[in-house]
């Protein structure tokens, strides 16, 4: 190629007129306005097939279902009740209700029922393994089936949390705090009583956990019924070593006839049940959310308490 020839200046490409670019312009703007609606909110946007995209949001999360005993005493119900509000101010936004097994309304059939359909946990306020963790809420969940897919939690005991929900009614009733205790002192743990032996199981090991909250004073378990010693008898075998300022923890969830016979015996500071104690609402929780990540808790390794009903 010559000189001459590579210094001819090359052909400009043609530049858009005027009316070319308002043209372009308005178009681009029509299509942005497209996707606002009229109250300045942006519209979702839609595949080439003009179908809207798919949702982001999340789906709601499963409801909790509390499911109590159920008493013949009113106030039962009231302090359940309020245990669920606390529940409720901990995780705003989550379907938080109430069945019980027996004796007082919603029965668990009927608050499953109210479901419809979807997924929902069931949490226990039962505090340790037996009968009704074991057949009566797992029949309950599959009597719903198909239509509502149940999980179930745990039961609330042994935890931590209720050794801490424990120990604070005991220092209401009267406990020193922050104290361990006299060679005179002792602690009856009254329990409703179970003929399941992880039942018993589960309450011996919460006695184990009480007892090192409270620096090593012996803690005794007993029960109202189905199981022995009961709580009188616990108390004047704890008299007859020596044991002469005993109080009672009330292992009971709600007020009603066994707690407050367990509270009679008490020689000392009898504790009120674990009701609506902040740590008690914390533990609803907690077994809520293990039972959603399929966490089995320590006492029940190797068991599977986890109940799908699905369609």
């Amino acid at each position: 190629m010559t000189e001459s020839a590579s210094a001819q200046p090359r052909e400009s490409l043609p530049l858009d007129s005027t009316a070319q670019l308002l043209t372009r312009i308005t178009a681009q703007l029509g299509t942005q306005l497209s996707h606002v609606s009229l109250n300045g909110t942006r519209r979702p946007m839609h595949h080439r097939t003009g179908r809207p995209a798919p949702s982001t949001t999340p789906p709601p999360a499963p409801a909790l279902v509390a499911v109590a005993h159920g008493s013949r005493n009113p106030q039962a119900l009231r302090t359940v009740t309020e245990l669920l509000e606390r529940v409720r101010e901990l995780r705003p936004g989550l379907d938080v209700r109430l069945g019980h097994i027996e004796l007082n309304e919603p029965l668990l059939p009927s608050a499953l029922a109210g479901l419809g359909s979807g997924d929902a946990v069931l949490v226990p306020l039962l505090l340790g393994r037996g009968h009704h963790v074991k057949r009566d809420i797992p029949a309950a969940a599959a009597a719903a089936a198909p239509a509502l897919r149940a999980t179930i939690a745990a039961p609330l005991g042994p935890h931590p949390l209720l050794v801490e929900a424990l120990y604070g009614r005991l220092v209401e009733a009267g406990w020193p705090a922050g104290e361990t205790g006299g060679r005179s002192s002792a602690v009856v743990l009254a329990a409703a009583g179970s003929r399941d032996p992880d039942s018993a199981a589960d309450t011996r090991r919460t006695a184990r956990m009480l007892s090192e909250r409270l620096g090593g004073v012996p803690v005794v378990p007993a029960y109202a019924s189905a199981a022995t010693p009961t709580v009188p008898v616990a108390v004047r075998a704890l008299a007859a070593r020596g044991r002469s300022q005993v109080a009672v923890a009330s292992y009971f969830t709600a007020p009603g006839r066994f707690a407050a016979a367990a509270a009679a015996a008490a020689p000392g500071a009898a504790a009120a049940p674990l009701g609506a104690h902040p740590a008690m609402a914390r533990l609803l929780l907690r077994r809520y959310d293990q039972a959603l990540a399929g966490v089995l808790p320590a006492s029940e390794a190797g068991r599977n308490n986890h109940l799908l009903a699905s369609a």
